[in-house]
């Protein structure tokens, strides 16, 4: 078995390596932002507006949930434990600096992720039961031809894999450890990780059996409550040490471009390893280019492409530019990064927090509650990704089996050692992004002329 972890290990470092998928991953966002023009940037405005009249779909225009509910869901499944872990273990290990590389991360991505979402609408599929499923198995499939079928296929096993890893167990795991920790260090109590496994059976069963329609729903409040809860908590820490946000944000910028010397605890860092690891953390929170997001886009109710493409470049602004920087900012406030202390990226947020919060350990029950929702939420979304990608593989009779198999994981990861599964989940989810890079440079064009047909016409935009 260790031989085993070991080799894979190997095999995952090699795929999110920098010469693998990091620049393949950076080097699409580029130029995809490159081909739309800077648009991303320059419409955001425009993205939010679509987005709170999004809330209410067409009646006419076909599709299983609303434009909003459909970006919930993919935030559900993309603001996880990478926007709290993650970002630790970027500074941990890459420095201040690696904060910057997150945030050039997540501009581009905003490119990758307009495309994504604009070709899964326009390539959709409705299945026999009414079903609309989309994504990368079905823009490479409907949008290259039938010669490419076999990297759709690759997709959606990749795809399925990695959500009973990486969507699954692993968040299970997380809410599990996260929630008896705290029972413990705070509460004085023993809390069996049984328990925690039979609630969240429960919990996961009651929306995941309902199907996309009733996760777009518990989604649509679940992800928006959960966002602002831990944005307004890390809002009102920056706020009592206002004094030293400027510091900290000077820190992100001088360290971006020199690395960072040994400080405490801290081994220092260099220019190569503040981009390395700010870039991959950062890929890793937003999952632009993964393939992931696009899948849940494909249900909106909408009629074009570009505009559920809008909502879909709004997914690492709000996952990285807003959530991760209020946790990167934190930590920098608190100084916390520089302990001698801090044996892990998950105690170093509840430390940071802890540090800077006047109400004793109420840092501690931010933390775990914000992790628990966000893991929870993450299984919520990544249900809808494997269910596509069986339904791709094997019909939509496979739909509801599936549902229920995935549901039955979830206590099975909560009370597992997870060191073979953690591995597995990073390689596949890792594998599934080459095959949906591949598609999304082909298929620029199409994008590219779609984007420029809906801002030239007014009443396209208006539909």
């Amino acid at each position: 078995m260790d031989f085993l972890v070991e080799f894979l290990g190997q095999l995952r470092d090699h795929v999110w390596g920098p010469y693998l998928l990091i620049p393949l991953l950076v080097g699409a966002g580029v130029i995809l932002m490159t081909g739309l023009r800077f648009m991303p940037l320059r419409r955001m405005p425009h993205a939010f507006v679509v987005m709170w009249r999004g809330r209410k779909s067409h009646p006419e225009h076909e599709g299983e949930i609303s434009p909003f509910r459909a970006l919930m869901t993919s935030l559900a499944a993309t603001v996880g434990t990478g926007n709290i872990v993650g970002v630790a273990t970027a500074i941990l290990l890459g420095g201040p600096g690696a904060v910057f590389w997150m945030w050039m991360t997540a501009l581009f991505g905003m490119a990758t992720k307009f495309c994504e979402a604009t070709l899964a609408v326009k390539y959709r599929e409705v299945t026999p039961d009414g079903k609309f499923v989309g994504g990368p198995m079905y823009y490479i499939k409907n949008g290259l031809g039938p010669k490419w079928k076999w990297m759709a296929t690759l997709f959606a096993v990749f795809g399925m894999v990695a959500s009973f890893g990486i969507g699954n167990m692993t968040q299970a795991n997380a809410v599990t450890e996260s929630v008896v920790s705290l029972a413990r260090t705070q509460l004085g109590m023993t809390l069996l990780p049984e328990v925690v496994a039979a609630i969240l059976l429960v919990l996961a069963g009651v929306v995941l059996v309902g199907g996309v329609r009733r996760i777009g729903q518990v989604a649509g409040t679940l992800v928006p409550f959960m966002a602002i809860f831990y944005v307004l908590g890390g809002l009102v820490i920056l706020g009592i040490h206002i004094d030293k946000v400027p510091t900290a944000l000077a820190l992100i910028f001088e360290s971006a471009f020199t690395g960072h010397a040994a400080v405490g605890g801290f081994a220092g860092s260099t220019l190569a390893m503040a981009i390395q690891f700010g870039v991959a953390r950062g890929l890793f929170s937003n999952e632009a280019g993964l393939g992931s997001a696009p899948i849940a886009h494909a249900t909106a109710i909408v009629k074009n492409p570009v505009k559920q493409g809008l909502l879909g470049m709004l997914d690492p602004f709000l996952d990285t530019i807003i959530v991760c920087s209020i946790t990167a900012l934190v930590i920098l406030v608190s100084g916390q990064w520089t302990g001698v202390d801090i044996n892990s990226a998950a105690t170093l947020t509840a430390a940071a927090f802890n540090s800077v919060l006047p109400f004793g350990s109420l840092g501690s029950w931010l933390v775990t509650s914000a992790l628990a929702l966000f893991a929870f939420s993450t299984i919520l979304g990544w249900c809808v990704y494997g269910e596509r990608c069986v339904i791709y593989l094997f019909g939509h009779k496979a739909a509801l089996p599936f549902r229920i198999i995935f549901t039955l994981v979830v206590p099975v990861g909560a009370l597992a050692e997870l060191t073979l599964v953690w591995t597995l989940s990073d390689l596949f989810n890792g594998l599934m992004a080459i095959p949906n890079l591949v598609a999304l440079l082909f298929l620029s064009p199409v994008v590219f002329k779609l984007a420029r047909e809906f801002f030239s016409d007014p009443k396209i935009r208006n539909e």
